[in-house]
């Protein structure tokens, strides 16, 4: 509950709001908004997310303050160089980073707790999230090295994998587009090994327990002898911004940061 208000009152002031509106606004059990009150929240949702910056936009100063959510391979790998730059052009540069895949950097969003999220995307993000797609990466099988496999067909005999599979946990973004896609080609492949981290995949990989499911970015070589094959025959994993309201200076020059480092990546891949 917001601004340190009880909630016996903001019961009250809901059902005086529903009585002015003559409109219900949410079903109680199990929660969810009726369509009015869908519309009403993205027409105030902006509002209140604004709130943490308009006293510096009242003063005519921008807050140097950007906080961020992303997957950890992100914020480890990618984040830092940016984050230097950042330093060296804005006095008092401040950071606050939140791991988070789309389904946490939304909650943060809408909890005004971040300023933009850089995320995989699956679907379409909730109402007054604003979301732009900055890139789309194949998904890959970390192989060793000394493994003749050139597309992920050759794993499989008779639509099913003769090979162990180290991947994230089911409900994650990479995992479903993977299954989807194998799906379409009439194909069955069930994790051996599931683990939290894409960092994980490719350790577990190494260490001889299986083909690992991971996302084909460029990034320092893999660990014990790992190669990349990229599964071009499946859809790829969509990376995203997302945000809420106006986007402030701050995530706007990240964006515009990130399109520059990702450019040489190739245009095919980009939006």
């Amino acid at each position: 509950m917001p601004y340190g208000i009880q909630q016996p009152a903001i019961s009250g002031q809901i059902a005086k709001l529903e009585k002015d509106l003559d409109a219900a606004l949410f079903r109680r059990r199990p929660f969810r908004l009726t369509p009015a009150g869908e519309r009403l929240f993205t027409e105030i949702e902006p509002f209140f997310c604004g709130l943490r910056d308009l006293a510096n936009h009242v003063r005519g100063s921008a807050s140097n303050h950007l906080r961020l959510a992303a997957p950890a391979i992100v914020l480890r790998d990618y984040l830092p160089k940016i984050a230097v730059r950042f330093k060296r052009r804005y006095r008092d540069f401040r950071l606050t980073l939140h791991d988070a895949n789309q389904a946490g950097a939304e909650e943060l969003l809408r909890k005004g707790e971040i300023d933009i999220a850089i995320t995989e995307l699956e679907g379409t993000p909730s109402p007054a999230i604003n979301s732009r797609i900055l890139l789309r990466v194949p998904l890959a099988l970390l192989i060793p090295i000394s493994r003749k496999v050139n597309r992920v067909q050759d794993l499989f005999s008779n639509g099913v994998a003769h090979e162990n599979l180290i991947s994230l946990p089911a409900e994650e973004v990479i995992s479903k587009q993977f299954h989807s896609g194998l799906t379409k080609l009439k194909l069955a492949w069930t994790p051996t090994i599931e683990v939290a981290s894409l960092e994980l995949v490719e350790l577990y990989t190494s260490l001889g327990f299986g083909l690992g499911l991971s996302v084909a970015l460029p990034r320092p070589a893999h660990k014990g002898g790992l190669r990349c094959l990229p599964l071009t025959a499946l859809p790829p994993l969509k990376i995203a911004a997302l945000w809420t309201g106006q986007l402030q200076q701050l995530p706007a020059v990240l964006l515009q940061e990130i399109n520059v480092a990702i450019r040489p990546w190739g245009q095919s891949r980009r939006v």
